[in-house]
Formats: C-alpha cells, sequence, structure tokens
C-alpha cells in the first residue's frame, strides 16, 4: 500500500463563518479521519471558529490580516518554510488567488499544488488581480478543483489549462438527515454571511409584499457579516419588524431547518450554494435567484425548486407564496430536492478528493485530459 500524501490547505483565516473556510474544516477532518497528515496553513489568525479534527495542526503566519502588498515577501518566504519543514507533499489553495504566493513559495520544491476555486469564474470579487492568478493557476496547478459543471466549462472555454480542471463539488457537511423537516412552523428560513452578494436586501423587499399577504409568516435570516446595519434599518424602514428577525451566526444549523417550512436563497451570484444541498437535505422546499452557478446548475424550477430572475423582488415573493401555500407543488419539491441532496454526503465527495490526491500529476503521466472525476 502507497503512502498517503501529506496534505496541506492552506487559507486566508479559519476565523471567519464562510462558506469556503467551513469547506476547508470539513474536507481536512474527514481526510485526517482516513489517515491522512493534514495542516492547515492560515496566512492570518490560528484561532478557527469550525471545530478541527485531533490531529488536523494548524498554523499561522501573522496574528492579524497584514497588508500582504508590505508583506508578500515575508509571505512566501513563510510559506516556503513551512512546506519545506512539515514536508508537504500536496498543497491545495483555498482560493486561487493564493497562486500569487504559491508559485513562488514553492518553486523547486516538487510539491504538488491543487487550486480550490469557491467563487465562480465571471466573478472576480473586486480584485481584477484574481483573473491573473486564475490563470496562473491554471497553468502551474497540479489540478484545480471547481465545485459545479458549469463553472469547469468555463475555465476549460476561457484559459485552455495544461493541468487538469476537476469538479468536485461541497458536500453535506453533516450526516444525511434519516427524516425530513415537519414543516409546521410557518417560517421561511435564508442563510448565509450578511454581504451584499447575498441579497438580502432583495428578500426583505419581497418579504414586504409577502407579509401583506400572509402575515402569519416569519422570515428568518441567519447570518452576520458588513451588511447587518443596513439590513437592519431596512426592515425597520419596510415596517417589517415584527416578522423578520435577525439572529446572528447559526451555531446549529440542523435545528434552524428542522423549524423551517421553507428555504429562501435571494443570491446575486454564488459558487456553489451549499445552504440549497443542506436545505433540501432537510427537505424544505426552496425558493431561489436564478444565479450563477450552483443555483443555476443544482435547481429545476417545478421539479425540485421554484426558480425566479435575479433581484426581482416581485417575482421572488410571488415565489415565496407559491411555496408557502402548500399543497402538492411545495411537496413535490421537498421531496425531490430531498433525493438530489443525498448525491452530496461526505463519504462520497471525500471518495472524490482521495482520487484526486493520488493522480498524478499531468505533467509527469503524459496526460492533459482536463475531464471530470
Amino acid at each position: 500500500m502507497s503512502k498517503l500524501p501529506t496534505v496541506c490547505f492552506l487559507t486566508g483565516t479559519l476565523n471567519a463563518f464562510s462558506g469556503a473556510e467551513r469547506m476547508t474544516a470539513v474536507v481536512a477532518n474527514a481526510l485526517a479521519e482516513r489517515g491522512y497528515r493534514v495542516y492547515v496553513l492560515s496566512l492570518w489568525d490560528q484561532a478557527s471558529v469550525f471545530p478541527l479534527h485531533e490531529t488536523v495542526e494548524h498554523h499561522a503566519l501573522f496574528e492579524q490580516r497584514p497588508s500582504f502588498k508590505r508583506v508578500y515577501f515575508r509571505t512566501v518566504v513563510g510559506i516556503r518554510k513551512f512546506c519545506k519543514r512539515q514536508r508537504v507533499d500536496v498543497l491545495v489553495q483555498v482560493d486561487t488567488m493564493l497562486s500569487l504566493f504559491t508559485l513562488p513559495a514553492t518553486a523547486g520544491l516538487g510539491i504538488e499544488q491543487i487550486g480550490w476555486e469557491h467563487c465562480h469564474f465571471d466573478e472576480d470579487l473586486g480584485k481584477p488581480a484574481r483573473r491573473l492568478a486564475r490563470r496562473l493557476a491554471a497553468r502551474y496547478c497540479r489540478h484545480v478543483v471547481v465545485l459545479t459543471n458549469r463553472d469547469r466549462q468555463r475555465w476549460m472555454e476561457m484559459l485552455q489549462p495544461r493541468g487538469r480542471i476537476i469538479c468536485i463539488p461541497n458536500p453535506l457537511p453533516f450526516p444525511f438527515p434519516a427524516t425530513p423537516a415537519p414543516r409546521k412552523n410557518k417560517t421561511v428560513l435564508a442563510m448565509g454571511r450578511l454581504v451584499a452578494a447575498k441579497g438580502f436586501d432583495v428578500l426583505l423587499h419581497a418579504w414586504q409584499r409577502v407579509a401583506a399577504e400572509a402575515p402569519d409568516w416569519k422570515l428568518v435570516i441567519c447570518g452576520e457579516g458588513e451588511e447587518r446595519n443596513a439590513l437592519t434599518a431596512l426592515v425597520r424602514q419596510l415596517g417589517l419588524q415584527g416578522s423578520v428577525s435577525l439572529p446572528g451566526i447559526c451555531q446549529d444549523a440542523r435545528q434552524a431547518y428542522e423549524q423551517a417550512s421553507v428555504f429562501c436563497l435571494s443570491s446575486r451570484y454564488e459558487g456553489f450554494g451549499l445552504v440549497l444541498i443542506e436545505a433540501m437535505a432537510f427537505g424544505l422546499p426552496i425558493v431561489s435567484t436564478d444565479c450563477e452557478t450552483g443555483p443555476r446548475e443544482l435547481l429545476r424550477t417545478g421539479d425540485n425548486a421554484v426558480v425566479v430572475p435575479v433581484e426581482d423582488a416581485n417575482a421572488l415573493a410571488r415565489g415565496l407564496l407559491q411555496a408557502m401555500q402548500g399543497g402538492e407543488l411545495p411537496t413535490a419539491m421537498a421531496s425531490h430536492g430531498r433525493q438530489d441532496a443525498s448525491a452530496y454526503g461526505l463519504e462520497k465527495i471525500i471518495e472524490d478528493w482521495g482520487t484526486l490526491l493520488a493522480r498524478k500529476s499531468p505533467s509527469t503521466s503524459g496526460s492533459t485530459d482536463s475531464g471530470d472525476m
């Protein structure tokens, strides 16, 4: 039996409630459970808001987030020293932007690099350098992992990568629920960071229309972020204090899903949309915007979800009312969604990661195939 490689996940920080950070902890823990030697190297802050397996070692280069323009060379040297000291075999960049550091940091060390893209290809999150970083990752990384087949196709069309572009979706971070949510409470749940990308402002405008027709229903938006003050002010402005709550970060997501009857995703864009899979696993009818890339790939309107245009509060309100009214359509959507979510169990996704880690570099295998796993 061949020796398992030593794997290091390089990330910005684990001390933030975000999807990429959460998935880093989930995948790192699962690999450690399977006998891999796993490290997580954060660029800053050694704290983690997500639990880590007892054998996963978490380190950080800086105590607090620095200006990386000022400490660029210190960062590169720090990554290089860490990889040499821990004898890292595979370095996983938890954001292809990190290739700007890792390519010079690992030069000549023989370390295989894997880029892990959590945003869709056509969104640079306000950082033009991300486009350069993606080109570097496509050219020099052993593989680039993307979350949807739609995004994989964009990488292939635009960058014609030398390495493989692999689609591995995010897994459910908890065991598949044995039973669906009872859907007895008149509650619509939304969940995510309180940032502009999630479109919660649009959701609140939609809810003003919903509340007028269904005043006994409640909207719960779980999450925290920079838009909290603006969203709280908007709740007051729209007169929704009695039907909308923003309770902050949800420490037990499963309980939140179990207490809801409908799930809403109002995002302007998504890399994947893990909350959709989570809500579908609990058998909640889904109302979602038709945004790139995850929702557009995961959802089928009228089958496992009600899908509406992005930033259309009126359409979102109509979709919510349709899902809230009960009857055959929401029940069928919930059932179909639960079936679809079963394909995203942790065991299967980690098998895909294990297969990926066992693959040889295209440069050494002579293959330039960029197929799925």
